[in-house]
């Protein structure tokens, strides 16, 4: 599966469980419902693009999803 601004967090974890972290550093929601990462994103005040690089970098192994969330 590719996971995208339209996949779920959820989904994102089962595909990807390296992104855990991330979520977590990120204070996001996940099990949200299974809403969209664009819609968690958008009402938590985040950038959906700036989430979404962080996950990628996390699933290529480049960071190791511990940074400042604010």
């Amino acid at each position: 599966m590719n996971c995208d601004l339209d996949t779920s967090i959820p989904e994102w974890i089962i595909e990807h469980p390296e992104t855990t972290r991330v979520f977590n550093a990120m204070r996001l929601d996940t099990s949200c419902a299974g809403k969209s990462l664009r819609y968690v994103c958008i009402h938590q005040g985040l950038s959906p693009t700036e989430v979404l690089e962080r996950l990628r970098e996390a699933v290529a192994g480049d960071r190791s999803g511990d940074f400042d969330a604010g």
